[in-house]
């Protein structure tokens, strides 16, 4: 059994979701690692990961409308605003979502389904620098 490990850098200019499943195959692929577990794991509190579709850029768009409308800015029962309207918004939105993701590895290859993709989803209105740690596991 053998493991890598490796970041992956994700500038980000405002909410949406930000792609990095190209990134991802790349780096599974020179690991060497031919059948395993790769685990996903994303170091921000106002920021996530997601398995979405990535054929059909509305449904990104779709996701962040749905999102702003559950999870308002300005919202009077924050008491979080030290660093701007949108931070405890964005906090609550990583809390509703995911800050990890594991796919299974085969041939050297992450197993996505046809239409899936792997993006970053910014919560923050702001350009942020984002940092993804990927840990793969297997032979």
């Amino acid at each position: 059994m053998r493991q890598a490990f490796h970041d992956i850098t994700v500038p980000t200019h405002g909410k949406g979701l930000y792609a990095l499943t190209p990134q991802v195959c790349e780096w599974v692929q020179a690991s060497g690692i031919r059948q395993g577990l790769l685990t996903l794991f994303i170091r921000h509190t106002s920021a996530s990961l997601l398995i979405q579709e990535n054929y059909d850029p509305t449904v990104q768009t779709d996701l962040e409308r749905f999102l702003s409308r559950l999870v308002p800015e300005g919202d009077p029962i924050y008491e979080h605003v030290l660093e701007g309207a949108d931070d405890m918004p964005a906090h609550v939105r990583a809390a509703l979502t995911q800050t990890h993701l594991a796919i299974p590895v085969a041939d050297g290859t992450p197993l996505l389904g046809t239409w899936q993709g792997i993006y970053v989803f910014e919560h923050r209105r702001g350009a942020q620098t984002r940092n993804v740690v990927l840990h793969l596991l297997g032979d």
